[in-house]
């Protein structure tokens, strides 16, 4: 027999701040309440992954040179 009761499940989701705010941007730039490029309203995405990129490159820049 299979005893699942005592299992403990847990969900995340649901938009973070920053998926609010990318929607807020595209929402606000297709109603033209702002003025700004495609470049800037989507700035929310690119610019978490640059930093992540950035920091990635230097522990790897760090890691070879402490060899």
């Amino acid at each position: 027999m299979n005893n699942n009761y005592n299992k403990e499940t847990t969900t995340t989701g649901g938009i973070t701040f920053i998926g609010a705010l990318q929607i807020a941007f595209i929402i606000l730039k297709l109603c033209k309440i702002i003025d700004w490029s495609w470049f800037w309203v989507f700035a929310p995405i690119w610019i978490p992954v640059c930093f992540w990129i950035v920091l990635i490159v230097i522990a790897i820049i760090i890691a070879s040179l402490c060899k």
